[in-house]
C-alpha cells in the first residue's frame, strides 16, 4: 500500500511539475502549421489529447484547437477528445484507490445523487478537468457512467472552446481567460442546484451503509 501512494505521489509531482514546465505554444503552433490538412490537424489534433494528462492542460484548449481548425463543425470532435482525453487520470485514480475519509465522502456523495448525476455537476463546476476525473475514479464512479458523465457536462465548455477557436486568427492567440463571467456562472448555479440536495443529506442527514458495488 506504502509502495503504491508513494508512486501515486511521484506521478502526481511529475505531472504537476511538466503543467509548470511545458506551456501549451508549441504544440498550438505545431497545429496551427497543420491546419491547411484537416486530415492531419485531426490526427496530430488526437496525438495531442493523448499527451494532455501528462502535463494537465485545460481540456477546453482541445476545443479552442479543434474550433480554429474545423470551425464550429468541429464541435462533435472536441467533445469526443475532452471525453476521451479525461479518461486515463479517472483509470489511474479508480486503480489505485483506497479506504480513506475522501473516498468515503465521495462514495456517499455519488450515492445520493446518482452516478451520472453527480459527474455532470461536477463537470460543470469551473475546476480543473483532471481533478474531477480523479475525484469520480476515487467515488467509484463505474466508467460507462464517467464517459456519459463527462459528455453532458462538458458540453458548455466545448461550446464556449469552439466559439473561441473559430474566431482566432492565429492559434497563438489561443486563451481561457476570457471567458464569459456569466457563463461561468451559470455553469457554477447549476452545479450547485443539482448536488444541493445530496450534499445537504450527507452533511446533516442520517448515516446509512452505501452498498459496496464494483465498477464495471
Amino acid at each position: 500500500m506504502r509502495r503504491s501512494r508513494l508512486v501515486f505521489g511521484l506521478a502526481l509531482l511529475a505531472v504537476v511539475a511538466a503543467a509548470v514546465l511545458a506551456a501549451p505554444g508549441p504544440a498550438l503552433r505545431w497545429l496551427a502549421w497543420l491546419a491547411a490538412d484537416p486530415l492531419r490537424f485531426g490526427l496530430a489534433l488526437f496525438v495531442v489529447a493523448c499527451l494532455r494528462p501528462l502535463v494537465a492542460w485545460p481540456t477546453t484548449l482541445l476545443a479552442v484547437a479543434a474550433g480554429y481548425g474545423y470551425g464550429l463543425v468541429g464541435g462533435p470532435y472536441a467533445l469526443a477528445l475532452i471525453t476521451f482525453t479525461s479518461v486515463p487520470p479517472f483509470l489511474v485514480a479508480r486503480r489505485l484507490r483506497r479506504e480513506s475519509w475522501v473516498a468515503a465522502a465521495g462514495e456517499r456523495v455519488v450515492y445520493e445523487a446518482g452516478d451520472l448525476r453527480s459527474v455532470v455537476a461536477s463537470r460543470l463546476l469551473p475546476a480543473p478537468s483532471d481533478v474531477v476525473s480523479v475525484a469520480a475514479g476515487v467515488s467509484g464512479v463505474s466508467l460507462r457512467t464517467f464517459l456519459l458523465g463527462t459528455a453532458v457536462g462538458e458540453l458548455p465548455w466545448m461550446v464556449v472552446g469552439i466559439l473561441a477557436g473559430s474566431s482566432l486568427d492565429s492559434l497563438a492567440e489561443a486563451s481561457l481567460g476570457a471567458v464569459d463571467w456569466r457563463l461561468v456562472a451559470a455553469c457554477g448555479l447549476a452545479a450547485v442546484l443539482l448536488l444541493a440536495g445530496p450534499l445537504y443529506r450527507v452533511a446533516f442527514g442520517r448515516e446509512e451503509p452505501v452498498p459496496d458495488v464494483d465498477a464495471e
